[in-house]
This record gives structure tokens, C-alpha cells and sequence, in this order.
């Protein structure tokens, strides 16, 4: 059946009041964007238009949207088996092998996974999991870090702004300065854990240096407190390597992970050494559960995506894509630009100038957004895999959507 103009207009009005009417908004002015497809570095509208994806999905796609193999491996899944039983208590192989792959490429002692929903669940089970082991309450986080949405992960986020509405949150945190040695001196026996991105994401891609990283771990081992680091976004290559610890020559004791793990599916996980995972199973047992955890299709989806990621070298070129952009991104309103891999958010003097080049990004068929903490940035994490000739073409069209 075909529409005309006006049918087709109508339509469209309609989707938009109903999504405004009946889900849930998070802000008074969400983009109302319509997708109709997605595919590699591209998605489509419902009107055919093509947009190269800057964002992809909050470095979720790293491997690209509805990569074959992922879509294979759920399709696979999906012949085989949905929800079957609460997290933990049935052998499902997703789980098994996914889990396996993962501790097959972890240092040693992160050798036990505990799938979640979402990476703020993940954080939610980490903190726990700090708690129950070290007997201790208080928990650090960073100033400008972001860790979740949920009740502990919000305790522990690190601007005023999102906590101030919900008080009381959890009890007994402390907000320290990132990158800062002299804050490190705050850390003592009676921390539980440190919760830290590894790159600090929403506050426009902060990189630590790397001896403040390792003075962290020192820290951390020296007062007997678990070091948690938050790869939610930071993982799966983002960075130029398959895990952004490497690059600081360290190893958490906790890892979290979230976004790419599902390949597009959601999913969330923390990992740590079997010995200290263990602490869930007693006193009390089921010392934390899941229902839809590790759900088996979007283990199949993860494990399918991290195989393309690692068989097809996609991490190899990453910094090279790095510099691409970096070398095509000049321009007098640009005043600078940060970046760790794929990974980029290019400030501007104010959020008022950002968002025009947003907007006007969009309207030339380029898909980007801002930063959490750092408005006046926009933000750049496309699918590892994309091209070099999508960045050339993104690139100049940012440059020619200046307002």
C-alpha cells in the first residue's frame, strides 16, 4: 500500500505524539529521531535520508550495527532457547562460553563474570561485592565521573546537579579529584572500594596519566580496598586496546563492563577472581541475583560480537582512525580536541555553540551529540570498524555545518 505526502505526514505526527504521550521522556526536548534501519556505520530515517553514525549508541556498536555474525548467533539462540530460569541456577551455554571467552582475555586474576542487565547493574553488584568482602562502608568515587542511573550508581556519580534530587542516596561516599596524587591520601583502611573509569567518558574523554594509575593501584592494595574500574564505555577496543587498563600497566580487581559486551543487545557484567566472587554464595546465599541477567540471546549476541572484534583485528586500526580525525578536525571555533582511540570530544566556547554544530550536523547527515559534564563538547565514538573514507566524509561535513 502506498502513501501520499499527507498520509505519510499524518503518520508520522501521530508516532511522535504517541511517543511523547505514552514513553517515558527523559528530557522536556528529546530529538523525537525515527529510525528506520541501521547498518554498519549507517542509519536511515523513515524517509530514506542516510546518517553516518558519530555516536554509535554510546559505544555500544562497536563492531557496527547488525554486524551478520551477531545477528546470525541470535538467531541461532532464538531457535534454541529464551528465558528459561533466574540468573545462576541453569547451565546455559551463552553464558558458559561468553564467560570463558572473556576470562580467556583478562589477566589471570579476572577469571569469574557475573552478567548483569546494564552496566549501572554491574556497578550496583560491584559495590556489593566490595562491601561483603572488605566488611567496610565507605566508598570513593571521582568528581565528573559517571557510573549509572540506579540508586548506588547515582550515590557514587559525581556532579551535584543529577544526585541533589534524590537524597538520601547511599551513606558514606567520598567524591575525589581525578588525576590528583594528593587525593589519593584520602584512601584508608576503612574504604571498601574505589569506583573509577578507567577514562573518565562524560566529562569529555579525561585521560589519567599513567603514573597516577599505578600510584591508585598501589594505594588500593597498600590499604587492603578493591579497585574498581569502570570500562562500561571505555572497553571492547574503545581505546585502541581491547581493555583500557592495559595502557596503565595495571589490573582491577573488579572489572566492570556494560554498552559493547551485549554487540547491540543489552547486557552488563562485573568481573573478579573466583575466590572473591565466592562471597556471594553464603551468608547470606543469593547474595545477589538476577532474573533476566545474562540472558542467553544477548550472551550469543556479545560472545559473536567480541569474536568479529578480536578474528578481524578491528582494535589494530583504531589509533590510525584516531589521527584521521584528529588531522581532518581544524577549525577556528574548534578551541580543542580530546581523544583516546575512537573516542573524541571536540570543545567548543559554550553548549550554545556545541549544540548549533550538532544540529547542523544532523541536518547534513551526521549523528552526534554531547557530554554529560562537558556540554560545550561534542561528542565522537563511531564504530571501530568505520571507514576511512566515512571519517572523511563525516569530518567534512562537520566542518561545513558550521553555523
Amino acid at each position: 500500500m502506498k502513501y501520499n505526502a499527507l498520509d505519510r505526514y499524518l503518520f508520522e505526527m501521530n508516532q511522535r505524539e504517541l511517543f511523547l504521550k505514552h514513553v517515558a521522556q527523559t528530557s522536556p526536548s528529546p530529538l523525537a529521531f525515527e529510525i528506520a534501519k541501521a547498518e554498519g556505520c549507517l542509519l536511515y530515517d523513515v524517509d530514506g535520508k542516510e546518517y553516518i553514525d558519530l555516536i554509535g549508541g554510546i559505544s555500544v556498536a562497536n563492531i557496527g550495527h547488525r554486524h551478520p555474525k551477531v545477528i546470525e548467533a541470535i538467531k541461532k539462540q532464538l531457535d534454541a532457547y529464551l528465558h528459561v530460569m533466574v540468573y545462576g541456577e541453569f547451565i546455559e551455554s551463552p553464558q558458559v562460553q561468553y564467560a570463558k571467552l572473556l576470562a580467556e582475555n583478562l589477566p589471570s586474576p579476572l577469571n569469574s563474570v557475573y552478567f548483569t542487565n546494564s552496566g549501572a547493574e554491574a556497578i550496583e553488584g560491584a559495590m556489593k561485592l566490595a562491601k561483603r568482602i572488605t566488611n567496610r562502608t565507605q566508598i570513593i568515587a571521582f568528581k565528573n565521573s559517571y557510573h549509572g542511573s540506579t540508586q548506588g550508581a547515582l550515590s557514587i556519580i559525581g556532579d551535584e546537579y543529577w544526585r541533589n534530587a534524590f537524597r538520601p542516596l547511599l551513606p558514606d561516599i567520598l567524591h575525589l579529584e581525578y588525576n590528583s596524587i594528593e587525593s589519593l591520601n584520602e584512601i584508608s583502611e576503612r574504604t571498601a572500594c574505589i569506583v573509577a573509569e578507567t577514562v573518565q567518558a562524560e566529562a569529555g574523554i579525561i585521560v589519567p596519566s599513567k603514573e597516577w594509575m599505578q600510584a591508585l593501584r598501589r594505594k588500593c592494595t597498600a590499604t587492603g580496598t578493591l579497585l574498581v574500574l569502570d570500562e562500561i564505555q571505555a572497553g571492547f577496543g574503545r581505546t585502541g586496546k581491547l581493555w583500557g587498563f592495559e595502557t596503565f600497566e595495571i589490573i582491577p580487581d573488579v572489572l566492570v563492563l556494560g554498552k559493547a559486551l551485549g554487540g547491540g543487545m543489552p547486557l552488563g557484567a562485573f568481573i573478579a577472581e573466583k575466590r572473591l566472587m565466592n562471597v556471594f554464595t553464603e551468608n547470606p546465599v543469593l547474595g545477589h541475583i538476577t532474573t533476566f541477567g545474562g540472558h542467553p540471546v544477548c550472551c550469543a549476541a556479545g560472545m559473536a560480537a567480541m569474536k568479529v572484534l578480536l578474528e578481524e583485528k578491528i582494535i589494530d586500526s583504531v589509533r590510525t582512525k584516531e589521527e584521521l580525525f584528529r588531522s581532518l578536525l581544524i577549525h577556528k571555533k574548534i578551541r580543542s580536541i580530546r581523544s583516546f582511540g575512537l573516542w573524541l570530544a571536540i570543545e567548543f566556547d559554550s553548549f550554545e555553540t556545541s549544540k548549533k554544530f550538532i544540529d547542523a550536523c544532523i541536518v547534513s547527515g551526521v549523528m552526534t551529540d554531547w557530554f554529560l559534564f562537558a556540554a560545550n563538547c561534542m561528542r565522537i565514538s563511531p564504530p571501530l570498524m568505520i571507514s576511512k573514507k566515512e571519517i572523511s566524509e563525516a569530518c567534512e561535513k562537520i566542518l561545513s555545518s558550521v553555523p
